[in-house]
């Protein structure tokens, strides 16, 4: 449906208005008159097969937890506030839910204004075959909020944002839930159907011992990307590690559930970290012959990766 200022009604009126009826025998007038029905048929056109609004709902807002047709959800205030005043939907409109569950519903706002009806599921399919993780020292400034909204178009499912011995930034309590929110407008932007889930911050060191694969005992760690394990990698601008390409292709990883991927801060990783993520059971691998920023990496990593499974 056409906004208020474009439907073909309002228009015939203002152009009558501005420019008064067609005289007989003008030529300008009958020209000018169909070419503004011409524009307003193509126009009507387009806004019948615009794709519908995607809408995250956060786990807090569900106020059942079964998920099935005819399921009514509240909106919460600032979804209200953007559905009905941004985007000046009304009752009767329908957008796509999505819910944390990784589902996604059609749903229509009900006449209330304040709540939405399921009416079906959607096949949506456009998440990448594998989980990717990308664990990232925190840059400086407000960098990290484009590294989220970057990586979460190209598809990443786990973000772990960690303090590693170079890290400039010590975040705020605030930081983490703005970056969950950053997650999961970059998702509707990009008509996705998983949000990723954005960890809060912690130690790298603190990481590295909450892996299944960490060994901490001294004893010969595991053969790295092997023996059922997901594949981690170490990207390390030193060196003569392999390309991060080569290494995917070496280490099929199309087989696998979940790739992780850490990345460092400005100044890289020290040399007592990568030693501790290989013995944790990382590869290290090469972005490229070119150095990169921290806010960029994340960015080359996630993209290299996206091409590998979806070529």
């Amino acid at each position: 449906m056409l906004p208020s200022f474009l439907r073909t009604d309002q228009t015939a009126s203002f152009w009558l208005s501005s420019w008064g009826k067609p005289k007989d025998g003008c030529v300008f007038c009958v020209n000018f008159d169909r070419n503004v029905s011409k524009w307003l048929g193509i126009i009507e056109g387009l806004s019948a097969v615009r794709p519908l609004q995607r809408l995250t709902i956060p786990a807090q807002s569900l106020n059942q937890p079964a998920l099935d047709v005819g399921k009514i959800f509240s909106l919460a205030d600032e979804q209200q506030h953007y559905l009905l005043r941004v985007l000046r939907m009304r009752s009767g409109d329908r957008f796509l839910a999505i819910f944390p569950d990784s589902t996604t519903w059609l749903a229509q706002i009900q006449p209330d204004l304040v709540s939405f009806e399921l009416l079906e599921p959607q096949a949506i399919h456009s998440e990448l075959p594998i989980g990717i993780t990308l664990v990232l020292s925190l840059p400086k400034g407000s960098g990290f909020d484009d590294v989220v909204r970057q990586v979460t178009e190209l598809g990443v499912t786990r973000i772990i944002p960690v303090i590693s011995d170079r890290t400039v930034l010590k975040p705020s309590a605030n930081r983490h839930d703005r970056w969950q929110r950053i997650a999961a407008e970059a998702t509707e932007q990009s008509e996705r159907s998983v949000t990723p889930i954005v960890e809060a911050p912690l130690g790298f060191d603190q990481y590295l011992k909450s892996l299944s694969i960490s060994n901490p005992t001294g004893d010969p760690p595991p053969t790295p990307n092997s023996g059922g394990f997901d594949h981690h990698y170490l990207c390390w601008g030193r060196g003569d590690s392999l390309h991060l390409l080569a290494q995917l292709r070496q280490d099929s990883v199309s087989s696998v559930q979940n790739v992780t991927i850490a990345i460092g801060p400005e100044g890289g990783w020290t040399d007592g970290e990568v030693d501790r993520a290989i013995k944790a059971g990382f590869v290290t691998v090469s972005l490229g012959k070119r150095i990169l920023r921290a806010i960029t990496a994340p960015a080359a990593a996630m993209a290299i990766v996206g091409a590998f499974l979806e070529a």
